[in-house]
């Protein structure tokens, strides 16, 4: 199951108690103070690891907390420090304080970390309070309580190339022939309930991640069908693939209503969408593609849909996921451009 949002409380562990001891020893002659300190609280810390792409192990878990650190003994012996409680989360998570709602980290990397609740301070003995004016004191300190915390996580999946579209244009049978990615594939709106993650092989041993958002439709922003749940993770692609279809005139036996669909008006909604939800995603770089060139009623649009892109300044490339037609040129689109903004570069010089 795939889970990008989680909340609990998080509490570092106690500090241990001093103590109060004596030294006794016969060979002692005037003995003296000997109480140990207590051990320092475990910590709760939250690490970025490579080998997962969901919330799902921390879904259940309401509260976690360190455990404590052990009271101090005599002969001046100090308590056992609390081991941390290292929590592992997939990289591209957002740590954020839910009381304040502030970030207070964004794990981008693997083997990135944040402390996110501070063990107790371990308390003194009675041996750390001798001074000239007290040789006996017979008093020591408690541990101090660890930090408490609640805690929000999102998971913004880290690709390079975000592809989106309506429900039913063929997304998720794009990214299963570009990719290793093995989504499930039917012909009925939302069959994709999670986002999935393919590497695409290109020239010269160069790969790059590309992600299938699902559930994109008028209203996302707001929360209508998955959109909202999944709109995240645009955010953090570099690059957009817009996939459009054209709707058939006709029954095609799916049971979908086609009749207030088309490709410019999907686009134009699609953008709106995204600018609702982020400003910035308004002016992230798009590839518009149409798909399904392979059924006469979309080779019947292409041209003026070519035209009507071109007006606008955009490139639009044609391909059929089905029958794989041009999908060569689309993938070596996305790969100059990917590299071109990993490198700062001018993508026509790949």
């Amino acid at each position: 199951m795939f889970v990008d949002e989680v909340k609990f409380n998080v509490e570092g562990g106690a500090g241990g108690n001093g103590i109060v001891a004596w030294r006794r020893e016969k060979y002692v002659p005037f003995g003296g103070p000997s109480g140990g300190d207590g051990g320092r609280g475990g910590s709760v810390i939250i690490r970025a690891v490579a080998n997962l792409a969901t919330l799902m192990d921390l879904r259940y878990r309401r509260v976690i907390k360190a455990p404590n650190g052990k009271g101090g003994g005599p002969k001046n012996m100090h308590g056992r420090q609390g081991n941390n409680t290292v929590l592992s989360v997939p990289v591209g998570t957002q740590v954020f304080d839910e009381g304040t709602d502030e970030l207070l980290a964004d794990l981008v990397e693997v083997d990135q970390e944040v402390m996110v609740a501070v063990g107790g301070r371990g308390g003194r003995g009675n041996a750390r309070f001798v001074s000239s004016t007290n040789r006996a004191p017979d008093f020591a300190e408690e541990g101090r309580p660890g930090q408490l915390r609640d805690v929000r996580l999102e998971l913004k999946l880290l690709a390079d190339v975000g592809i989106i579209g309506y429900p039913s244009v063929g997304k998720s049978t794009l990214i299963s022939v570009i990719s290793n990615a093995r989504p499930r594939v039917a012909a009925y709106h939302f069959t994709t309930l999670s986002p999935n993650l393919g590497v695409v092989g290109w020239k010269d041993f160069q790969s790059y991640v590309v992600a299938d958002i699902p559930g994109l439709i008028e209203g996302a922003a707001d929360g209508k069908g998955l959109g909202h749940q999944f709109l995240r993770h645009v955010e953090r692609c570099s690059i957009l693939v817009h996939v459009l279809d054209v709707p058939p005139d006709f029954d095609d036996g799916t049971g979908i209503d086609w009749t207030e669909r088309d490709p410019i008006a999907d686009f134009e909604r699609i953008n709106r969408e995204l600018e609702l939800f982020n400003p910035e995603l308004a002016k992230r770089d798009q590839i518009v593609v149409l798909n399904k060139v392979d059924l006469p009623y979309v080779r019947a649009r292409q041209e003026e849909l070519e035209q009507h892109f071109a007006d606008q300044g955009m490139t639009m490339l044609t391909i059929s996921a089905a029958t794989r037609q041009g999908l060569g040129a689309l993938v070596d689109e996305m790969g100059r451009r990917v590299v071109a903004l990993r490198e700062g570069t001018d993508e026509d010089d790949y």
